[in-house]
């Protein structure tokens, strides 16, 4: 008798489970491929700043589960992307900071671009912006190498780099964008120089982050002109 009665709960368990998986599922895929918009021009200039700082951060002390989960907050914060997308867009770019950190020379710096290449389409597919998805992702590669290479460039060409990718990002010109990329790159320079001295202190990440704020809310200023 108990050995009958038990045999209709089971399939009801199993009918719940499969119930679950099948609402789980459906789930998982309009969250990575179902329709939704970002409005490029709208961000919270003070929370892309404050999390840019930790992922700096996360990225010199080389805590990559660190940067990842800081990358996802950003794409969930600047956006609107929903939490399963969020996280697969963070991985590629994740993986492509990373893969440029290890490099030794441009051939080595240029095998990041494929997973920008992936995060610059899971942008370009959600945004309100028509930008070219290729070029983003080299100029975000440029600069990168530039502040590798700093020793060899002038000292504008960092800040260059920056407003010309927000150039293309934002289809504007790129003076407009100049002072998000001068402040942006005064933060990398403070973060570069106590380095080589001998560390950052909680000081200079201190003055780091107020640089970044003002960066990117000189960014949201010039993008909603």
């Amino acid at each position: 008798m108990q050995h009958n009665e038990l045999k209709p709960r089971r399939k009801l368990a199993i009918k719940l489970a499969l119930l679950v998986f099948l609402v789980l599922t459906g789930w998982i895929v309009y969250d990575l491929f179902g329709p939704r918009t970002a409005r490029l021009r709208e961000f919270n200039a003070d929370e892309v700043a404050s999390l840019e700082t930790a992922m700096w951060r996360s990225y010199y002390d080389k805590k990559r589960v660190s940067l990842f989960m800081q990358l996802a907050s950003l794409m969930r914060a600047q956006y609107n992307m929903p939490l399963f997308r969020s996280n697969l867009v963070a991985y590629h770019g994740a993986k492509a900071a990373f893969v440029f950190k290890d490099g030794k020379e441009r051939a080595d710096y240029e095998k990041a671009l494929p997973n920008l290449v992936k995060f610059y389409t899971a942008i370009r597919e959600m945004s309100d912006l028509p930008f070219d998805v290729d070029r983003a992702s080299r100029l975000e590669l440029e600069w990168w190498i530039i502040h590798r290479e700093r020793a060899r460039h002038q000292p504008g060409d960092l800040e260059e780099a920056l407003a010309a990718l927000q150039a293309e990002l934002y289809k504007l010109p790129i003076d407009h964008l100049r002072e998000h990329g001068r402040l942006r790159a005064e933060a990398m320079l403070i973060r570069d120089t106590k380095a080589e001295q001998g560390g950052v202190t909680e000081s200079d990440w201190a003055k780091i982050d107020e640089l970044l704020h003002q960066s990117w809310r000189s960014l949201s200023k010039a993008v909603k002109v």
